[in-house]
């Protein structure tokens, strides 16, 4: 008998059943990354939707292993590069991740006709700053703001512009943005526009270069105006309240997190904000709940998923997909400043 098959053999019936799961996860996982590379190596046209198996495969394998390392804790590994508690993810796997960012990468390529910017980091700090100086920010606070500005442009796309979406055939382009919150962000911008000209011409002027060259364009898929427009619509009016947050979340991360929950629940976000209890807030309806799970937050394993309500403390605590992204853009952000 194998080691493995003796080992199973002492297993309970949970144990047994939870590894069983995970082995299923990983092969259809595998699977799904097979067929996704080779469709688009011999140019096959892809579904509609092509990422959203493979993102349900991929989380299915992640919840696999977490109900197992539940089930049979011995099974926690080493910790892996992604950052990802090693009790959701076998770092044996992590080469199926990178190739999964990798087939992303192909599927979400901004269409042909995109509006590339040369300086698209610095693009984000420079709009999230004149932004947040527009709402009376101090020049440190503002500075904040462009941070966490170029942290949103990181959760969102990864850092890549003007990019599509193999998820959704609605959020597009930088800030991944849907139509109306666009129109919404373009409308607040002009009328904010006066007052960034008096303080940043330079900005302003770039900004008619921008507006020229997008013409009829979706104005998503020009990265310039792509920012602009989603950090007016969704963050612009939170910004006043950056000097605040910044004490109650001294952590760059935080602060991030928190305002890419203005994009996945803006409502619950402003609640909370208003309630002057910010960490403890607590959202418990389930369409919220559902959204959180959606953008893999509380969505791994049975004793995550089943979770019926939540803290904004734990909500923050349970974003650490985003950690890496955030890490990497308060690296670039700490370039763009020493330049």
């Amino acid at each position: 008998m194998s080691t493995a098959m003796g080992q199973q053999g002492s297993l309970t019936t949970r144990q047994s059943d939870a590894l069983d799961t995970y082995h299923t996860a990983v092969d259809r996982f595998e699977l799904i990354l097979r067929e996704r590379r080779a469709q688009i190596r011999s140019n096959q046209q892809l579904p509609n939707l092509p990422g959203q198996t493979l993102y349900l495969a991929r989380n299915d394998m992640i919840s696999a292993y977490k109900d197992l390392t539940d089930a049979l804790p011995s099974r926690i590994g080493k910790p892996n590069k992604f950052g990802i508690p090693p009790a959701y993810l076998d770092a044996e796997n992590e080469p199926m991740l990178d190739e999964y960012r990798r087939l992303f990468d192909v599927m979400d390529a901004p269409p042909a006709n995109a509006q590339k910017s040369d300086t698209p980091f610095k693009d984000v700090v420079d709009l999230g700053i004149a932004i947040a100086r527009a709402k009376g920010l101090d020049t440190t606070n503002a500075e904040v703001a462009g941070r966490i500005s170029l942290g949103i442009f990181f959760a969102e796309t990864n850092g890549v512009q003007n990019a599509g979406n193999a998820r959704s055939n609605k959020y597009k382009g930088s800030f991944q943005t849907g139509p109306s919150e666009d129109q919404i962000g373009q409308k607040k911008w002009f009328a904010t526009k006066k007052t960034i000209a008096t303080f940043d011409p330079t900005l302003s002027l770039r900004d008619d270069k921008e507006e020229a060259r997008a013409g009829n364009l979706d104005h998503r898929f020009n990265h310039w105006t792509a920012v602009r427009d989603g950090l007016m619509s969704t963050h612009a009016d939170i910004f006043p309240q950056v000097p605040r947050l910044a004490k109650i979340l001294p952590d760059p991360i935080d602060q991030m997190k928190l305002f890419e929950l203005m994009q996945i629940i803006p409502t619950p976000t402003r609640a909370a904000l208003r309630s002057g209890k910010l960490l403890s807030f607590k959202i418990s309806d389930p369409t919220f709940m559902g959204y959180l799970r959606n953008n893999s937050i509380f969505a791994f394993g049975h004793a995550d998923r089943a979770r019926g309500s939540a803290t904004f403390r734990e909500i923050l605590d349970a974003m650490w997909l985003f950690n890496a992204k955030f890490e990497q853009a308060s690296s670039k952000f700490d370039e763009i400043k020493a330049r």
